[in-house]
């Protein structure tokens, strides 16, 4: 039975990926799960995986420098939330990579790929030389710029959904939480709450998009059906599909008056 590794920081990404390899690679057996570099290397001397699904950015080691300690002993697969950063860093296509959030297509791939090197007993191509040349890309490049949120981590129940932030109607501040408002299903309205705040979610989004229109409220703009002029300087949204309506504060009343 072949063997692997995953390391993330972020435990709900490492079930995602735990789920979607079960589905891609049936016969694959997760014999260990790490939090940061440090971890991964304790947990690969452990139990001595064939593959070692590693994220690029960790606390303490980073994803590369794990790998750099791991050698030649096991078959590796780089994970990475930046598109572009992931192309430029694995050009040459020689290190295996998927990119966040991990796509079923993308990952049956790679999954071909290492049964395929299994199968033929080929030794990991994650050489001291390759990884050398990725750390100097990778310290190149620094710190990948700051682009809007693409997609947003829903915990509902058990199942971890990967929302579309484009399908995201509105977002409301809910105590500590923020409660979040998409298309699910076949366009129906759903809704959640995740532990971001509101606060630190309105900073990531795209400005162009998303308007806050209250001190709890943030829309985005291609949801609005209507907005209706109240008294007293207020306005209320209505949304396309939804019977939510939402409230528009004084301070926020310019974004809607008539050019």
């Amino acid at each position: 039975m072949t063997t692997a590794l995953i390391a993330d920081d972020e435990p709900m990404l490492i079930d995602e990926l735990a789920t979607q390899l079960a589905k891609a690679w049936p016969e694959l057996s997760i014999v260990a799960r790490a939090r940061n570099g440090r971890d991964a290397v304790t947990q690969f001397e452990v139990y001595q995986p064939d593959v070692c699904f590693l994220d690029v950015h960790m606390p303490g080691l980073t994803g590369v420098e794990a790998a750099r300690l791991i050698g030649r002993r096991a078959h590796l697969v780089f994970v990475t939330a930046f598109d572009q950063y992931a192309l430029q860093a694995f050009e040459h296509g020689v290190l295996d990579y998927v990119v966040k959030p991990v796509k079923q297509v993308r990952l049956a791939e790679t999954v071909t790929r290492l049964q395929e090197r299994l199968r033929a007993a080929q030794p990991a191509i994650n050489s001291e030389a390759l990884l050398l040349q990725l750390a100097a890309q990778l310290q190149r490049a620094g710190t990948p710029p700051a682009t809007p949120l693409r997609w947003l981590r829903v915990q509902i129940a058990k199942t971890l959904r990967l929302i579309p932030v484009d399908e995201i109607d509105y977002f409301r501040a809910d105590s500590k939480y923020t409660l979040v408002a998409w298309r699910g299903d076949g366009g129906a309205p759903a809704e959640a709450l995740v532990t971001l705040p509101l606060k630190d979610l309105a900073a990531q989004l795209d400005a162009a998009r998303f308007v806050q229109v209250h001190r709890s409220t943030v829309v985005n703009l291609a949801a609005i059906s209507h907005v209706v002029r109240g008294e007293n300087e207020t306005a209320a949204i209505h949304l396309k599909g939804r019977s939510d309506v939402l409230m528009v504060s004084r301070s926020y009343l310019h974004l809607f008056r008539q050019t």
